[in-house]
């Protein structure tokens, strides 16, 4: 897959996910696709667990799904554990 297309599917996967999971996300552009990207390695790694043929760098069209899922997991989990922090 093309750098472009992974930047692309990160950023659309990074806002989508944003804009289901409730609360104050405060990050930019950067920091979102970023998020996107990380979602879609958590996804891809999902989604080669239920696949078949296991690869998981391989654009599929349950791929943007299975990257939103991924990231939402990561963003539930860095709101977990900013929430954890003790503040001294």
């Amino acid at each position: 897959m093309g750098i472009i297309a992974f930047l692309v599917i990160g950023l659309l996967a990074g806002l989508l996910a944003r804009a289901i999971m409730p609360g104050n996300q405060s990050m930019g552009l950067l920091a979102t696709t970023l998020l996107g990207i990380v979602g879609s390695f958590v996804g891809g790694f999902i989604g080669s667990l239920l696949s078949s043929n296991g690869r998981v760098f391989d654009l599929q069209p349950s791929g943007l799904l299975f990257s939103v899922l991924g990231a939402l997991l990561v963003l539930f989990l860095v709101g977990f554990a900013g929430r954890r922090r003790v503040h001294v």
